[in-house]
């Protein structure tokens, strides 16, 4: 009873004596993290901005040049300059320009976007028939899942349903926005054919000038009366064709009326007839669903899907609407398997526990996996945080290491009450002597992973919150092993226990028997002779590791940027000429689409394929837009289901396909999207000669098709569309012509008179006059067209302007003022990524260069993200080591002694190579990010290790002996910190669905990596610590240092050496 009477200080010994106070705390860390947890924000993946601000102009019916002389240039000027600015990227397209400007890190994005607004404005040499100029900072749309309106209908009709679906939806409380996605705008079309004009002596602008004076909506002011005031409005607003159409556009002297719809065709239409959007062979609209706020992607889908259950009652037996791309159901499977494996390798983590120490112990113990995820939630929650698919990767991480400080107190508590303690004073004293190295390789456990919080660009933003969340369950895990599981076992029953449990505890004491008797037959004599011969064990460590980055550096074992994740859908973007006909670009489809067929009869049919996709026009590869492009995206079934994978789909679709005469570029994919999307290959070149810029284009192309694993080569030019440029003649001025009137008519024609646009509830809609599609088809009709003359006169356009033919650009690129050229390409499989662009960098590229005196290079894609982000995280570790440097020499108080541990960090690396090797998997970002948790768990070890070396050194044990008694005392805690940390991964490592393939690459580097680092620790670290004794003693001996015998409390350097009676050999 002595040893309870006896007054003992500190908070973990007042904290293991007040049970109240460890069960508050604890009550508080999981019921506050729990109510934390239910109000956490929700998302697929985190939110984060570009830090770009982009200024968009539209010029409607301008070439590129035209473009980027009149509008590019001009922005490029004023903004090229400005604080903040890293970078300015350009593109002129037909019909409109853009320039995207990437913000500095931490620059605010606002003030940029202020500034940029400012200078834009100040912008006086814009073309008059330009529109304002729109300048936004990036924002990011949240989808959550896709909607299919589609069937035998007008696409009017589809879109007029689709309308009325999205005001369906956003009537919903749960549902904030809905947008109509890959759509023309509307506009009230009125074709004007030439011989009406001239019988009635018109022209389009005239009928233009007539319908907008005919449609107005004018507040007039108001009368005050004796009974108030009366507003004065003249609503004369015209909004449908029908309407357009009763329009009067001449009035004779006796007061008859030439009605439009008399002299045009009037209709409802698209703004362009460039694009078609269908969906399984049908016309087709497509809806984006977003969550807003706080707004999760299950609630979002769930309300979609009960109004869907209403709505699709009131629609034609012709039409349907399918639901597609529903991002909550990969968020509930990420959580389903979160939670699955978090159960998983909780039971695995207490049975392991429970055979070497004690049920009671492996319980508490155990406990603390929950109490550090909960508790956490409340560091989250108000730093902002979001429980998302990386969050969730980061607590996975978390999984088998966040119980090793427990594991090293728990283990310490057992020991000391084996050695006669009571349960009170076992519980505080094993706590309080392992606290000092506890809290600091929780230090170094949250420094290692400080390098996430620093990747730049997208990366960092992508990532940052592993950090986050890693850190806030390690620091709530230290709070929970140090001052309540200490209370929890402190606490201990004298009573005889029951017959299960003495079966249990008979069981338990058999398999503790076994490893004591394994550690003094087995590890003990292996541990004599390692240390014996450190030099040969060091030296066959250095072996392994050597082999292993020889074996990562040959390639073989590949690297990517992210695991190939088996992907549910399958891609096709063809870029045919600039310009090429819409019927031909449906040609195209059509053979697409037979191609996409034969390859489903052939693989299960409906069971292999949920939907087709297909759209005409929009922006392609070569960043242009029109009715050349043609995007397909095949909906297939998910991946245990179907019989063939996503890949050997699009293997079998691109065979069935053949090759494609005279497209400029075709591109299978069968995965998209995330951070590291776009080409596996995507070189930029720059030159001030766009001859040369071209020339050195196609020139690299070639070079890269003589690769057999790069594909779908793109040389980033096309020719564009022809061109006709007009020249007016003296005879045309000679009539009182002038180039803007000429060029007036023929855009009136042509592109169209604007008579107004306005807003028609959500839309707005243009109404446009402009001469018949009829009289719009070939030269003829343009050379043939009329123009009128000053006086009133009709004379033919070939009469009055010299015609030249020429050809325009698809699109012009720029950077920073330069313009620029892009060489995309893919590589199957993506794992020789690395090593086809390495041989691309010297063999190549330098060629090129040569070839091509000042042509300019750069990566862009995946792998320049990917170099960007290696580099940012080595460089961050190199900080990082230098911080867990002086955390280690802190606690040792010694300059040396850590760099023991720090050599023995790289060595963690073998174990994750073998396990990428065995389990068939390339390295990844995510691999790297194992390796930075691994050495974590190397550290926290090795200091465990030395620290109780250290201990007995200066209790006048010799380094020989203290080497040997460290290993015996830390076997059990380091075979159990294994043991729990493989265990806590092992279901991921060995699970089968597709959401775990792009964390398992992590879960090997962390789980194979520890096995070996195993070896490390009770092998490696040893021999390390008696070579530095070597040192020391030859230090000692080059300049006469004292040599003897006794303890001396202080730094390590300064215990004398005392030699032991064993003999090295």
């Amino acid at each position: 009873m002595a040893e309870n009477n006896k007054k003992t200080t500190g908070p973990i010994a007042w904290m293991a004596g007040n049970s109240v106070a460890s069960n508050l705390l604890m009550i508080i860390l999981l019921v506050g993290g729990l109510l934390m947890a239910f109000n956490i924000k929700q998302e697929v993946f985190p939110e984060f901005s570009n830090d770009t601000v982009t200024v968009s102009v539209s010029y409607h019916g301008a070439s590129p040049e035209e473009v980027e002389q009149g509008i590019v240039l001009a922005v490029e000027e004023a903004v090229i300059g400005l604080d903040g600015v890293k970078e300015v990227t350009s593109s002129a397209a037909e019909g409109s320009g853009s320039v995207t400007v990437e913000a500095l890190e931490g620059y605010d994005l606002q003030q940029l976007a202020q500034d940029i607004k400012s200078e834009v404005d100040r912008i006086t040499s814009f073309p008059e028939e330009a529109e304002d100029p729109s300048v936004k900072s990036s924002t990011r749309k949240r989808q959550v899942l896709t909607l299919m309106v589609y069937g035998d209908e007008n696409p009017l009709i589809l879109r007029k349903l689709a309308e009325q679906l999205r005001e369906e939806l956003i009537s919903d409380n749960g549902i904030t926005q809905v947008d109509l996605s890959e759509v023309s705008g509307l506009q009230v079309s009125i074709e004007v054919p030439q011989d009406k004009l001239r019988a009635y002596n018109l022209t389009l602008t005239d009928v233009a000038k007539t319908l907008n004076a005919a449609s107005v909506e004018l507040p007039g002011g108001g009368i005050k009366t004796e009974s108030g005031e009366v507003l004065v409005r003249f609503k004369e607003r015209k909004d449908y064709a029908r309407e357009f159409a009763r329009i009067p556009v001449v009035i004779g002297d006796d007061g008859t009326q030439v009605l439009l719809e008399d002299i045009a065709d009037v209709k409802e239409d698209f703004q362009s007839d460039d694009n078609l959007t269908s969906y399984n062979g049908k016309p087709a609209v497509r809806l984006n669903v977003y969550r807003v706020g706080t707004q999760t992607p299950i609630t979002v889908s769930d309300a979609v899907h009960a109004k869907l259950e209403t709505f699709n009652k009131s629609l034609p037996s012709s039409v349907h609407v399918d639901v597609r791309n529903d991002s909550s159901d990969v968020f509930r499977q990420r959580m389903d398997l979160l939670l699955k494996n978090g159960f998983m390798g909780l039971a695995l983590v207490f049975i392991f526990l429970a055979l070497f120490l004690e049920p009671r112990l492996a319980f508490w113990v155990s406990m603390g996996i929950p109490i550090s995820f909960l508790g956490a939630m409340l560091i989250l929650s108000p730093a902002g945080a979001s429980v998302n698919m990386i969050s969730m990767f980061a607590f996975i991480i978390s999984l088998g290491i966040v119980v090793d400080d427990a594991i090293v107190v728990g283990e310490n508590v057992y020991t000391m009450r084996q050695q006669g303690m009571s349960w009170h004073k076992a519980a505080y004293e094993g706590a309080k002597r392992i606290a000092m190295p506890v809290t600091f390789s929780v230090l170094t456990n949250i420094v290692a992973f400080m390098p996430l919080f620093f990747l730049p660009g997208v990366m960092g933003k992508f990532f940052k919150i592993i950090p986050l969340v890693v850190c806030s369950v390690f620091a709530v895990s230290l709070i929970e092993s140090l001052f309540v599981l200490p209370a929890h076992l402190a606490h201990g029953s004298e009573k005889k226990p029951g017959k299960i449990m003495s079966f249990i505890l008979r069981n338990q004491q058999k398999v503790s028997k076994g490893l004591l008797v394994f550690i003094e037959k087995v590890y003990r004599p292996i541990l004599d002779r390692a240390i014996a011969w450190k030099y040969l064990t060091v030296a066959i460590g250095i072996a392994c590791l050597v082999i292993s980055f020889a074996y990562i550096k040959s390639g073989r074992l590949g690297f990517t940027m992210f695991p190939k994740v088996e992907s549910d859908y399958a891609y096709l973007t063809v870029d045919l000429p600039y310009g090429t006909a819409k019927e031909v670009t449906l040609r195209v489809q059509n053979k697409a689409l037979r191609a996409a067929e034969i390859v489903k009869d052939e693989n299960g049919g409906d069971e292999l394929v949920r939907g087709v996709y297909s759209k005409i026009g929009g922006v392609g590869r070569g960043k242009s837009s029109g009715s050349h492009v043609l995007k397909v995206q095949i909906f297939l079934a998910e991946a245990d289901v179907r019989q063939i994978s996503t890949d050997q789909f699009v293997k079998q679709w691109r065979r069935e396909m053949g090759p494609l005469a005279g497209a400029e570029s075709v591109l299978f994919e069968s995965d998209r999207g995330g951070p590291g999307s776009g080409g596996s290959l995507e070189i930029e070149l720059s030159h001030s000669d766009v001859d040369v810029l071209e020339n050195a284009a196609s020139s690299l192309a070639e070079s890269l098709g003589t690769y057999p694993k790069v594909k779908d080569i793109d040389d980033g030019y096309s020719p564009g569309k022809r061109q006709l440029d007009f020249e007016l003649l003296p005879e045309g001025r000679s009539l009182g012509l002038t180039p803007q009137a000429v060029a007036s008519q023929v855009r009136a024609a042509y592109y169209g008179a604007e008579v107004l646009r306005q807003q028609r509830g959500r839309n707005e809609v243009k109404v446009m006059v402009r001469l018949p599609r009829s009289e719009r088809v070939s030269e003829y009709n343009l050379e043939e067209m009329m123009i009128r003359t000053p006086e009133g006169a009709d004379v033919p356009l070939r009469e009055v302007v010299k015609i030249k033919g020429g050809r325009s650009y698809t699109s012009i690129n720029r950077r920073n003022g330069r313009r620029v050229v892009s060489v995309s390409a893919d590589v199957s499989p993506r794992k020789e990524t690395s090593q086809i662009l390495a041989s691309v960098k010297t063999d190549i590229l330098p060629q090129l260069k040569a070839d091509y005196p000042g042509l300019g290079f750069s990566l862009e894609g995946k792998q320049a993200e990917m170099q960007e982000s290696a580099d940012s995280l080595f460089s961050g570790l190199a900080m990082a080591m230098m911080c867990i440097y002086a955390l280690l020499a802190i606690p040792f108080r010694s300059y040396f002694q850590p760099i023991i541990i720090m050599f023995c960090i790289p060595f963690g690396i073998v174990g994750a190579v073998i396990g990428h090797i065995l389990l068939g998997y390339s390295l990844s970002l995510m691999s790297l990010f194992g390796i930075v948790a691994l050495s974590g768990v190397v550290v926290n070890d090795s200091l465990v290790f030395i620290d109780y070396v250290n201990k007995m050194r200066r209790k006048g044990h010799c380094a020989y002996d203290a080497v040997l008694a460290a290993g015996t005392a830390r076997f059990r805690p380091i075979l159990l910190t294994t043991l729990t940390t493989f265990g806590g991964l092992a279901p991921m490592i060995l699970e089968t669905s597709r959401q775990a393939r792009f964390l398992i690459p992590m879960a090997i580097s962390l789980g194979f990596g520890i096995l070996f680092a195993t070896g490390i620790i009770l092998l490696l670290v040893p021999s390390f610590y008696m070579i530095f004794e070597d040192i020391r003693l030859a230090i000692r001996k080059l300049f006469n240092l004292p040599i003897g015998e006794g303890p001396i409390d202080g730094p390590i350097e300064n215990v004398p050496v005392k030699f032991c009676e064993h003999k090295d050999d």
